[in-house]
């Protein structure tokens, strides 16, 4: 079997390639291991946390009505199984509307494992129906968007279901009376709010002595302080775990720093420390493909690879590792297969913490200015200023701006509170289309909403925010 482009990896990157490929008239086929399209972020990563993310904070809405409004809905009583059979529905709808739209573009679809045998042979394992007899998949150019797996410490893999990565935790498989999640990054935290809000007794041990080390840390203070109080103080920062073992069907585990010494029990564990590219075992060493020390393919801003029939994207085309970065590097791949000049290079990649509350970033960070030795201004509009963050009851966010304080173009913006997902997207447009501040303040902006503190910033960093006094610059 033939084809002119192959995608390796069914995930939002490679689906997206082999989607945008198929649009532009190519002949395409996607070779997937797993038996649905979707990769990781749909099947056990970005989308069913966010499911469970999303029953989570209505729990969290519920206890907050009873202490703020003084409205009782009584205990929650919760169904594990109709859980999990809810968040495997939106699993199953969203991967089979992938499966019809592959159809609909007529992208071959092979349920295989990919193995390089040159840089122009794939060797496909498996015994689906759909590999070809010869086993063979011969292409001119492939793409190849394989992702990423849950890190897993040598140390740590104990042979011991209790002992589990992201893809355990998403499975649900009970409400464990404790949980210990060991690390304390994006993932970790994430999944601990959710077994938290279901009733789990969780604690969190992080190596460094912060929480969310990529972020800046006046965004992590307010979910820091959120997360004290939904964790009981049980936040062990600088602290290393030294060993876990399985004894009496509970999990012992070893700490070994200033805030926490000596060794405790937990019905499970949840270990979080990162991902890893998924580049071992492909048969890249057959090819004239090149990796980094971490594993990740070296590519250009083209995602060409230095292997001419090569290209990557996605996680294992390096960081960060986000859906949203994949499937606009599927373009650039796509756009470079057909020849034309096109290349990745983003001003502003968001990023996104879909705690309670929410934590979201783009651009250049205050963290990175100040190792940078970059001069930048900082507006900062406290959300106790905004209407509409009484009126939900979410007072503890705020929004700010990096500002160049020569041209007054942003470059950079992070917001903390509710719903920051959703409001990060107008500071990316602006980073990318070079908007200075005053562009973002003479854009209406609707009443009341939390959109307002976008505009509020600016507003403040110009001295004329109508709801906060500061001079007026000069």
């Amino acid at each position: 079997m033939h084809s002119k482009l192959v995608v390796l990896g069914g995930g939002p990157g490679g689906y997206a390639a082999a989607f945008l490929a198929a649009d532009e008239g190519l002949e395409v086929t996607l070779v997937e291991a797993e038996s649905r399209l979707g990769g990781t972020c749909l099947l056990r990563g970005c989308i069913p946390s966010k499911a469970l993310l999303h029953v989570a904070r209505v729990v969290s809405e519920v206890r907050e009505l009873r202490r703020d409004w003084g409205i009782e809905f009584g205990a929650a009583q919760i169904d594990l199984g109709m859980l999990r059979a809810r968040k495997e529905k939106v699993i199953a709808n969203l991967s089979g509307g992938l499966k019809q739209l592959a159809k609909r573009r007529n992208v071959r679809v092979i349920q295989a494992r990919g193995v390089f045998e040159n840089s122009t042979t794939l060797r496909l394992d498996g015994d689906h129906e759909s590999i070809p007899a010869e086993r063979q998949l011969t292409f001119e150019q492939c793409v190849i968007a394989t992702g990423s797996l849950p890190a897993m410490p040598a140390n740590f893999q104990i042979g011991s279901p209790r002992v589990m990565d992201s893809t355990g935790a998403l499975a649900l498989e009970d409400i464990p009376g404790s949980l210990l999640v060991v690390g304390g990054g994006y993932i970790g935290l994430e999944m601990g709010s959710v077994y938290a809000s279901l009733g789990t007794k969780v604690s969190v041990v992080e190596l460094t002595d912060t929480l969310l080390p990529g972020a800046d840390r006046d965004l992590v203070a307010p979910l820091q302080r959120h997360l004290k109080h939904l964790f009981e103080e049980r936040i062990f920062l600088g602290t290393k775990v030294g060993s876990l073992g399985e004894r009496n069907g509970v999990i012992e585990v070893a700490f070994e720093g200033p805030n926490k010494f000596g060794t405790e029990r937990y019905d499970r564990v949840l270990v979080a420390v990162g991902r890893r590219p998924n580049s071992r075992d492909l048969g890249l060493e057959h090819t004239q493909v090149q990796l980094d020390s971490r594993g990740f393919i070296r590519c250009d801003k083209q995602q060409r690879t230095t292997d001419p029939h090569l290209l990557a994207i996605g996680d294992v085309a390096g960081e960060p590792m986000l859906a949203h970065k994949a499937s606009h590097e599927a373009k650039v791949a796509v756009e470079t297969v057909q020849g034309h000049a096109s290349s990745f290079d983003k001003a502003a990649i968001p990023a996104v913490v879909f705690t309670d509350p929410e934590i979201a970033w783009a651009g250049l960070t205050q963290d990175q200015a100040a190792r940078d030795g970059r001069t930048v201004e900082v507006a900062v509009y406290p959300w106790l200023a905004s209407g509409r963050a009484h009126a939900i009851g979410r007072t503890e966010g705020f929004t700010k701006w990096l500002i160049d304080p020569t041209t007054h173009r942003v470059l950079g913006c992070g917001i903390v509170g509710a719903g920051a997902g959703e409001l990060i997207a107008e500071a990316v447009l602006a980073i990318e289309m070079g908007c200075e501040i005053q562009d973002i303040t003479e854009s209406v902006h609707p009443h009341p909403t939390l959109s307002e503190t976008l505009m509020n910033a600016g507003e403040l960093y110009l001295g004329h925010a109508v709801e906060f006094y500061k001079p007026k610059k000069a």
